[in-house]
């Protein structure tokens, strides 16, 4: 059960972002004066999606609250890495990131570091 609260941790957080990152871009750029600034942050925190994404992240405090009671902390730590990988791809298939050789270098990176640290 441990892991499925881990993994519950990586999708939520990586939701959260995920989301934030995709209505954010539709509001346009923040405003440098300070009336649209407020405007733009009132605006995005009465946008449900964003009101999900903060829900996914409480959420995932509490799957990680679960998780720290299954695993010692440098076990389960490294796995939260993997929602670095989760937000590359999924940034890189919905919202039109780029890729690069150092992304996906850095990617593969990233997964082999939690491959060495789960064998330990």
């Amino acid at each position: 059960m441990g892991y499925v609260y881990i993994f519950l941790t990586i999708v939520l957080s990586s939701y959260g972002q995920l989301i934030l990152k995709w209505r954010m871009n539709s509001f346009g750029a923040y405003p440098e004066e300070w009336i649209p600034k407020l405007t733009l942050i009132m605006k995005s925190l009465l946008d449900s999606y964003i009101i999900s994404s903060f829900l996914a992240a409480f959420l995932a405090s509490l799957t990680w609250m679960a998780a720290l009671t299954k695993f010692e902390l440098s076990t389960a730590y490294p796995y939260m890495s993997l929602s670095f990988v989760v937000v590359f791809i999924v940034s890189y298939l919905l919202l039109g990131e780029s890729v690069s050789v150092y992304k996906v270098g850095g990617t593969l990176l990233i997964v082999a570091g939690v491959i060495l640290l789960s064998k330990g």
